[in-house]
């Protein structure tokens, strides 16, 4: 699902991320909170009620995540597997014309930053800003 920046978008988001989302271009938004692209792709996704699986491509291998139950634990864990301990610091979701907006305030490695996604569903919003998230702070 592609994001774009919007005032449905603006005021969704945490009061915290807010005031840095004024000045940006739609472009320069997606750059800076929503990459999608980096370390660590999201290939394939699939949920049924508390199960879900999600494939992950990494630089030189791909791993699938079957889980049932907390999407977060789930990724977590295999992040964490891989090479990537994030830390969720701060978790925002609502729902907007687009799916699940997700905002999530991560660390990686001593770095910290917002990470943002939509989706049609929560828990797949949750992923993707996690991904983001990785993207954006290994990088």
């Amino acid at each position: 699902m592609t994001l774009t920046l919007d005032h449905a978008l603006l005021a969704a988001a945490p009061k915290g991320l807010r005031a840095e989302l004024t000045d940006l271009d739609p472009a320069a938004f997606l750059d800076r909170y929503a990459r999608a692209d980096g370390s660590i792709a999201l290939r394939e996704w699939s949920c049924s009620g508390t199960d879900f699986t999600a494939t992950l491509e990494f630089a030189d291998h791909l791993r699938t995540v079957i889980a049932t139950g907390s999407p977060v634990a789930a990724m977590t864990s295999a992040l964490y597997d891989e090479g990537y301990p994030l830390e969720i610091l701060h978790f925002h979701q609502r729902p907007t014309a687009e799916g699940i907006a997700t905002f999530m305030k991560c660390e990686f490695n001593g770095r910290r930053g917002w990470a943002v996604a939509t989706a049609a569903d929560s828990a797949e919003s949750t992923v993707r800003a996690m991904i983001a998230g990785v993207n954006l702070l290994a990088g």
